[in-house]
């Protein structure tokens, strides 16, 4: 809390503040406003609530003060920025972003919220450092619920993987130690995503869909990635690890082509490639654009491809461990702020679980695996957030909630009558 204290003007949103994330880190089943206040031994929500919509303190600028604390303890000069997004499922039609829209959270349309985050992987570690809500045509196109969701008027329309190209290029701008990025198919097959990436000199391993036209030979010929693969030869294969899995290492054949050639900005440089990665069990296939500054090895490619599972990492270890998903905010403001700290209670964890590990003791000797976040956040409940409120406090919320839910009820059933008098 220290790295963005400075950041709330008074003391009261920065206690707040301390309490929220510390409520996020908390045992709780469901973590809104009303459960981190009673958490936090407020006798009323009203604390929260006003310092995700009214109190002043600027959420991108917290942003970026946790951004530095990250990277200061997880930093690595080979460090993999990874962006992807996620839904998060949610019912009417008045919070920021939502429409009906696919997200993988569901794996299907649904009416749902939509963001692209980033997170940052070194070798001690990794967590989310960015995030940017995505905002569909519906919204950019509608000036009025803009303004009712508090947006800001310069905010237009952006696709994610625009949304990604501008978190990694904040992130090259602000000095973070990074050599590559990596990202499914949704970003890959973006020819300017790609661009981007290149013209800031960071390499990549981006994944893209099978049949991604993949230019050969000068330029001169375009074959699809499926079509490249069949016709390999057996001796094209080799059988690499991605990294260690939970079961162990993570084996798959590869093929590397690396006559591939560019189709846009040619001056630039750099070497290009075509990676291949088969399962040695099911035979599925997967393609990966790759792009280096310098010539560099299989092994190191194949070790960036792996990585990109960072982020799904983060994104189950947020949403189970600090309810990332589980805002229940309307606006702009709310939403980005509410994520921020969600992400410092993230960062805890990645910090404190990088923290304990002893690189100097082989893994396949200790007699315990190394600390994880799930297991990190058990000890801080244990040792340092579980506290016993007394009767009084938890009868005070157990009333307190019934009469909200009260009035919540008379509020909505006036409101059904008052629709069915209209004539």
């Amino acid at each position: 809390m220290s790295a963005f204290a400075g950041r709330f003007g008074r003391v009261e949103p920065r206690r707040a503040a301390a309490g929220f994330v510390n409520g996020m880190l908390a045992d709780l089943e469901v973590k809104t406003c009303w459960q981190l206040a009673e958490q936090a031994g407020h006798a009323r929500p009203d604390a929260m609530q006003q310092l995700l919509y009214r109190a002043v303190w600027d959420a991108d600028a917290v942003r970026d003060d946790l951004r530095t604390l990250i990277v200061g303890r997880l930093g690595d000069p080979e460090g993999v920025l990874v962006p992807d997004e996620t839904g998060d499922l949610k019912k009417g039609t008045h919070t920021v972003g939502v429409q009906r829209q696919y997200t993988g959270t569901a794996g299907r349309i649904e009416n749902a919220q939509v963001a692209v985050f980033m997170t940052y992987a070194g070798q001690r570690g990794h967590t989310l450092i960015d995030r940017r809500l995505y905002l569909p045509a519906s919204w950019t196109n509608d000036p009025d619920r803009m303004q009712a969701a508090g947006v800001p008027e310069q905010i237009g329309f952006a696709k994610r993987w625009e949304l990604a190209a501008d978190m990694i290029t904040a992130a090259v701008e602000a000095a973070v130690p990074a050599r590559w990025a990596a990202a499914d198919e949704a970003y890959g097959n973006s020819s300017t995503f790609r661009s981007r990436l290149r013209k800031l000199g960071l390499g990549y391993v981006l994944a893209v869909s099978c049949d991604h036209p993949v230019p050969l030979d000068a330029g001169k010929t375009r074959r699809r990635a499926d079509h490249i693969a069949t016709n390999l030869p057996a001796t094209a294969w080799q059988s690499r690890s991605a990294g260690a899995g939970s079961k162990g290492p993570r084996f798959y054949d590869w093929a590397w082509l690396d006559e591939v050639t560019t189709d846009t900005d040619p001056d630039v440089g750099g070497r290009h490639s075509l990676l291949i990665r088969r399962n040695n069990t099911t035979g599925e296939l997967a393609f990966y654009r790759c792009w280096s500054p310098r010539p560099v090895s299989l092994a190191v490619l194949v070790r960036v491809a792996g990585i990109r599972w960072t982020v799904e990492e983060s994104f189950q270890a947020a949403k189970g461990q600090v309810g990332l998903d589980q805002h229940q905010v309307r606006r702009w403001n709310s939403w980005h702020r509410f994520t921020t700290l969600a992400m410092a209670a993230l960062a805890v964890l990645a910090i404190g679980a990088a923290d304990s590990h002893d690189p100097a003791n082989d893994p396949a000797e200790q007699a315990m695996i190394a600390l994880t976040v799930n297991e990190l956040r058990r000890l801080i409940n244990v040792f340092i957030i579980k506290s016993s409120h007394d009767l009084i406090h938890c009868l005070h919320w157990s009333g307190s909630r019934r009469q909200h839910q009260a009035r919540a009820k008379r509020a909505h059933y006036a409101r059904r009558l008052n629709l069915e008098l209209q004539p």
